[in-house]
């Protein structure tokens, strides 16, 4: 039985070091070992529940339920995951990570109850979407540009919206500030732009060029 428990954890720490491996692999905020310890210790956790308390099996008014352990795997792996999820700049980081983890605990409990098979067949599909598909995704996803530009009058602004419209860019929101003495008169505007993740920016750029009145401060 000792060697059994022994595949499982090795098993359980082999998947999990996949699944990090490629999220160390992305620079993402749990890498490596932090999927390996959570696969590992979810591993554990189930043959605990499972075999842990047969000592206590014998005993008067004793009560077993093997699914209490592994629920509380459950339910704390959720205060790891929520630890790699960020707020920067109105724009929310980590999920997919945190999932990652949570799918992670999910192989390793797999794992301690022996379902290899199951575990194993888990780890590939998480791989796949982690990897083959997000490589695709992004080509169809969309992301917010932001565009900054000088220009003399509202109504240049109203044809440079417009004509942005007109090219099926999506403008989310934009700022006006006017300062003539660091401007020499002009307005500061910066747009906030929806388009294609890997849409390409000089299509942006060349519709700002066809204003004379117009120039451009940034693109990001």
């Amino acid at each position: 039985m000792l060697w059994e428990f022994v595949l499982r954890l090795l098993a359980a720490t082999a998947m999990g070091a996949a699944i990090g491996f490629e999220r160390e692999y992305h620079a993402k905020e749990a890498g490596l070992r932090t999927h390996l310890l959570v696969a590992l210790g979810s591993c554990l956790f189930m043959i605990l529940s499972i075999y842990g308390f047969d000592l206590m099996l014998g005993r008067d008014h004793v009560s077993f339920d093997p699914s209490r352990i592994a629920s509380q795997v459950v339910t704390g792996i959720g205060f790891i995951g929520a630890g790699t999820i960020i707020l920067q700049k109105q724009v929310v980081r980590g999920l997919t990570t945190a999932a990652g983890l949570w799918v992670t605990a999910a192989i390793g409990l797999a794992c301690g109850n022996g379902m290899f098979w199951l575990a194993l067949v888990t780890t590939a599909i998480v791989l796949i979407s982690l990897g083959i598909i997000n490589v695709y995704i992004p080509y169809f996803s969309q992301r917010e540009r932001h565009i900054t530009f000088l220009v003399e009058n509202y109504q240049v602004l109203t044809e440079v919206l417009e004509n942005l419209k007109g090219e099926k860019f999506k403008v989310l929101n934009y700022e006006m500030h006017k300062d003539a003495e660091e401007n020499n008169g002009k307005m500061l505007v910066t747009f906030e732009v929806r388009m294609r993740r890997y849409g390409n920016i000089k299509e942006i750029a060349s519709i700002l060029k066809n204003f004379e009145k117009v120039e451009i401060v940034q693109i990001s």
